[in-house]
C-alpha cells in the first residue's frame, strides 16, 4: 500500500519519539523545510533539494549514529 501526501503537508519523522524529539518535515517547491512539531510557531530551518538529498545519504551511511 502506498501512502500520498500532499505537497506542504507536514509529515512527523518515524524516529520521533512521543514526548521528545518531535521532528516535522514537508516537501515545498526546491526543497524541503523542518520544524519542531512541539514549536511549530518557532520557525522552519529550510533546506534545497541537494542539501536534503545529502543529508538523507549521510543518515542512510551513519554518519551521524553514536
Amino acid at each position: 500500500m502506498t501512502v500520498r501526501h500532499e505537497e506542504n503537508e507536514w509529515r512527523k519523522s518515524s524516529f520521533s519519539g512521543k514526548e521528545t524529539n518531535c521532528v516535522e518535515f514537508r516537501r515545498v517547491e526546491g526543497g524541503v523545510e523542518v520544524r519542531n512539531s512541539k514549536r511549530p510557531d518557532a520557525g522552519v530551518i529550510a533546506y534545497t533539494d541537494s542539501e536534503w538529498r545529502a543529508f538523507v545519504a549521510g543518515v542512510k551511511a551513519g554518519e551521524f549514529d553514536n
